[in-house]
């Protein structure tokens, strides 16, 4: 790909998930595991949406990892998720592999249970994150929760689920230093500013 489509809306970002070699592969790879309601989310599309709004190049090797989420109440053994690892290791060894089944994440996040992998992402820290994308028989799909405005307009906001636990957040982003890599950004650090005033929800973008 010689250059990165216009990123006006979600539709936009699948396109660019699906025309780049690279990311449309490692969204085959999670596919050919056959899992149930399985993505790969967080920095796959935030990071390569924020490069592209910034003007640089994408690059898959910048991943810290590739986070893979699927959701299966029958099988929450940490083990298969390491199972999983090896085997996505195997098929594409250049990439930094993370799976995580969603039915057991809400214990760590001191949630409620989740009821699929739609709604544990919507629990994700920040809004800009709170993203995921799969590939179906070659079609690229991307949910988002909360939209992609804030994604768009390079706005680090927390997701409402976040209110109680705004030293998670800021602690959380504080650690990326995300400005050094992407000085456009907006870093919404209190729940004042990023809720101004009193707000019902994000409209939610369904798959």
């Amino acid at each position: 790909m010689n250059s990165a489509p216009p990123l006006r809306t979600i539709a936009d970002i699948a396109r660019l998930l699906e025309a780049h070699a690279d990311l449309h592969a490692l969204l085959l790879h999670v596919e050919s595991l056959g899992l149930p309601d399985c993505w790969i989310g967080a920095g796959f599309i935030r990071n390569t949406v924020w490069d592209v709004l910034h003007g640089r190049a994408i690059d898959v090797s910048c991943l810290n990892d590739v986070d893979v989420i699927f959701f299966d109440p029958s099988d929450t053994r940490r083990e298969r998720e390491s199972d999983l690892e090896n085997r996505l290791h195997e098929i594409s060894p250049g990439a930094i592999w993370s799976v995580k089944n969603q039915a057991r994440m809400h214990r760590r996040n001191g949630d409620a249970p989740y009821r699929d992998t739609f709604d544990a992402v919507a629990h994700w820290a920040e809004t800009a994150t709170a993203l995921a994308a799969r590939s179906l028989d070659g079609r690229i799909d991307v949910m988002a929760p909360h939209g992609v405005k804030d994604l768009l307009n390079l706005i680090v906001r927390p997701v409402p689920a976040f209110e109680q636990k705004m030293e998670v957040y800021r602690k959380r982003v504080l650690s990326k230093d995300w400005p050094a890599r992407w000085p456009r950004l907006t870093m919404l650090m209190t729940w004042g500013e990023a809720y101004p005033a009193s707000h019902s929800s994000f409209d939610r973008i369904e798959t």
